[in-house]
């Protein structure tokens, strides 16, 4: 009976054991079948929708174990939007693993993931989380911990530093957090084998127990505001492959003791302060790829070890003060990648072999001393993507293989003594984007060849010996925006091809022997940046350019000539004779009219004489009188009537020609100075009912302008209308307008007045578009249409009236609108160092 008892009660026993786990599984399941559907109710993106059903284990990104406890989530690049569940380790309490990088996820860093006990790799890389970050000592067991590219702020998580099982540690770009410096129990940190703290509010100075952390495999602390020195005590980190130091504010020499780290792969140390020599036994280290050193203060010579560098692939020196010869054998032992030394006190000749491994991206030299000619070796370099030995003493002709390196985007050789011509096999460079050979002794004509090359954008062939035309074929490099010839013997007429150059923003074909006359096509390249000056044209200069105040670019050609109507403003040119062939012929039409209206008698001839004079004596004294009568719109108050302005519209007081007409500065009994624009007068005999209408238009449009109140959208003080003459009167702008201060120097522009002026324009746009109903677009924005006031306050101007009174004088234009010109962007300039 006792046996049966017992048998009874273990049968009990098992059966409970059973029955309990199965409870607590269900329990566990459930639970963890709450978060994905807390996920997909705050959560969107295409690949959480498949988060549905019991089978979580299966879903894409999660993993489990044996016992079907959730242990990792990786949903990674997912792209994922929303609000992340805040009590996942709630939910998933045998978490290990949770990778949720490169999504977009709302607010704040979730505070109860710190409460993942038994969580060992956190990655929220690049989520742009906002706020501060919790105290993480409590995950014990983290291993991996990435939190670069956030938006963190208050004090740094000191707490860190306590996880002393942490391995890898990644705050970069964090720059939300207050300065905080390197603490000294950062040695706690014994198994850390990665700490990348770049661009993270770090400041003062390295800890020398750094280097005590030997298991440090990779060490970043750039972008920072570091100072002092190096400590020798990184020599110690004997696992070290990477060290980047550089944009900081360190200083001193390198110390010598890095040249023990013999496993490191990436040295950079650049943007410091250092001082002192190359230290040779980093030069010597057996696995060194990369060495960075640039912008610093750096003297002395390169050190010759470092040609016998098996692994080097990069080395970048530029902008220090380096003396002395580049080592002839550099990149003869390895496979050169990239190298710049440039903005230094290099000389000597080249190296030769620095294309031997025929991988060679980035040769730069440029701004040294280095003499001799460019090694031929060059020319075979066809992976060269940049090749800038420019502002140097190099002499020779330049090696063929140069122009037609099939993947060289910028070939710069500007400012040596080089010599020869540009040979055809340009051609063969389609990936050539700008070629700068300036200031050297390049002679020979300019190959039609180059117009092959379609990917040119800069072109600079200034101050050399080229002669011969400028071949029209130049016209089919369609993405050009610089076009730079001066000072050279091209001789021939300008090509009409260049107008075809939509994207020119400078040409100048100054100081030339260039002949024949300017092609009036070239003005639609206006507003841009134009130079014919110093040749040998001639001719009239086409009315476009002195509308478009260009006129001082055809200087210093003395057979160019000025319309007769135009001579009293324009000083420096002569006056274009009349055509007198024209004149004889209008002459001998006078004498045979004459004599038939004589043939008729001498009665009905004073007849119609007498009839005549009538006529037009009557339509005198109707001009007359409509010239004083004119329709005044005023917008403002107004201190002077229209007889004084009338009466001061004389040729001594023209400042100049705008699209639209001629302005006239004037200077009022009352001391104001004002500006008027005459608008291009209409035939009055041929006035009708569409121009009546247009009129009117033109009046509306006016009305609109003149009720515009901004700082920095120039003042309409009225408009004078009558029917042979139309006048809009302006608050006048002393220092003129933008293009006048910055091309040709009649005001100094420093930075914070360019700053106030580009400021003003955009406040004054921003007014146009969002603050007026209807919104006024002005669609003409350039340099010419900004006045300067007396302060160098901005003020845009002309709305497109040009654009008004072309439509009134087009037979075929029944509407008008506030248009100009279409402006440009002008481009910026890229310099790889």
């Amino acid at each position: 009976m006792a046996a049966f008892k017992c048998l009874f009660f273990l049968l009990v026993l098992a059966l409970s054991l059973n029955y309990y786990p199965t409870q607590a599984n269900l329990a566990n399941s459930a639970s963890q079948s709450q978060f994905f559907d807390l996920m997909n109710k705050y959560v969107s993106g295409n690949l959480i929708s498949n988060w549905k059903g019991n089978s979580y284990c299966n879903f894409t990104g999660v993993s489990c174990d044996a016992q079907e406890n959730i242990v990792q989530i990786d949903i990674t690049g997912w792209s994922l939007s929303g609000k992340f569940p805040g009590e996942i380790c709630t939910h998933l309490p045998k978490l290990r693993v949770l990778r949720l990088g490169h999504n977009r996820f709302d607010g704040e860093f979730p505070y109860s993931i710190v409460n993942c006990s038994v969580l060992q790799e956190l990655n929220m890389s690049a989520i742009y989380f906002t706020g501060p970050l919790p105290d993480f000592s409590r995950l014990k067991n983290l291993k991996i911990l990435d939190l670069s590219y956030n938006r963190f702020s208050g004090d740094f998580p000191m707490s860190i530093f306590n996880l002393t099982d942490l391995e890898v540690l990644n705050f970069n770009e964090n720059t939300g957090f207050n300065l905080w410096k390197l603490p000294e129990n950062v040695s706690n940190l014994a198994k850390l084998k990665s700490m990348v703290l770049t661009t993270c509010m770090l400041h003062g100075q390295i800890p020398t127990i750094v280097g005590n952390m030997t298991s440090l495999m990779d060490l970043e602390l750039s972008g920072n505001y570091l100072a002092g020195r190096v400590p020798r005590e990184l020599g110690l980190l004997k696992n070290l492959k990477q060290l980047e130091l550089y944009y900081n504010q360190l200083e001193g020499e390198i110390p010598g003791e890095l040249g023990n780290l013999t496993e490191l792969i990436d040295l950079d140390m650049s943007v410091n302060k250092f001082v002192g020599k190359i230290p040779e036994s980093i030069c010597r280290l057996p696995k060194l790829r990369v060495l960075q050193l640039y912008n610093n203060s750096l003297v002395g010579e390169i050190p010759g070890v470092i040609a016998n560098s098996t692994t080097l692939n990069t080395l970048s020196l530029y902008s220090n003060f380096l003396t002395g010869h580049v080592p002839q054998n550099l990149g003869k032992s390895s496979t050169m990648v990239g190298v710049d030394l440039s903005e230094n006190q290099l000389s000597g000749r080249l190296p030769d072999g620095l294309c031997n491994g025929g991988k060679l991206n980035y040769l730069l030299v440029l701004q040294n001393l280095f003499s001799g000619e460019i090694p031929e070796s060059y020319a075979e370099c066809k992976s060269l993507i940049r090749f800038r030995v420019s502002s140097n003493n190099l002499e020779g002709k330049i090696p063929k293989g140069i122009f037609s390196l099939p993947h060289a985007s910028i070939i710069d050789v500007a400012y040596n003594n080089l010599t020869g011509s540009i040979c055809g096999e340009i051609r063969y460079a389609r990936n050539i984007s700008e070629m700068f050979m300036q200031g050297n002794r390049i002679s020979g004509v300019i190959p039609a060849e180059i117009s092959m090359a379609m990917n040119l954008v800069k072109i600079d062939l200034s101050n050399n010996f080229l002669s011969g035309a400028i071949p029209s074929e130049i016209g089919n490099l369609r993405r050009l925006n610089l076009l730079n010839l001066q000072n050279n013997e091209l001789s021939s007429s300008i090509p009409e091809s260049i107008s075809l150059l939509k994207f020119l923003n400078v040409l100048d074909l100054s100081s030339n022997r260039l002949t024949g006359k300017v092609p009036e096509s070239l003005a639609k390249l206006l507003p841009n940046s134009l130079n014919f000056s110093n040749n040998h044209l001639s001719g009239e200069i086409p009315f476009k350019f002195i509308k478009g105040g260009v006129l001082e670019s055809f200087s210093g050609n003395p057979k160019l000539c000025v319309p007769p109507n135009l001579a009293t403003s324009r000083p420096n040119f002569p006056i274009c004779p009349h055509d007198y062939n024209r004149k004889k012929l209008n002459v001998i039409w006078a004498i045979v009219i004459s004599l038939a209206i004589v043939t008729l008698g001498t009665i009905l001839f004073l007849k119609r004489w007498l009839n005549k004079n009538k006529e037009v004596y009557e339509n005198e004294d109707t001009m007359s009188s409509s010239f004083f009568s004119y329709d005044v719109k005023s917008f403002h108050r107004l201190s002077f009537d229209q007889r004084e302005i009338i009466d001061a519209m004389v040729d001594k007081n023209i400042v100049g020609y705008g699209g639209s007409g001629t302005v006239y500065k004037i200077d009022l009994n009352n001391g104001e100075t004002i500006a008027v624009k005459k608008l291009w007068s209409k035939n009055v005999k041929n006035v009708n009912d569409d121009q009546l209408t247009l009129d009117k238009e033109l009046k509306t449009e006016v009305e609109t302008l003149g009720s515009v109140r901004h700082k920095n959208i120039v003042k309409l003080y009225c408009y004078f209308s009558s029917l042979d003459c139309s006048l809009l009167v302006y608050e006048y702008m002393p220092n003129g307008n933008l293009w006048d201060g910055l091309h040709r120097g009649n005001v100094f522009l420093d930075w914070p007045i360019r700053h106030q002026i580009a400021l003003g324009v955009a406040q004054g746009l921003a007014y146009l578009h969002h603050d007026l109903m209807p919104p006024i677009i002005h669609r003409d924005i350039k340099s010419t249409n900004i006045l300067l006031d007396v302060d160098y306050q901005p003020k845009v101007a002309d709305f497109g009236i040009a654009k008004v009174l072309q439509a009134i004088g087009s037979k075929d234009s029944t509407t008008t609108v506030i248009a100009g010109t279409y402006g440009y962007l002008a481009p910026g300039n890229v310099k790889y160092q």
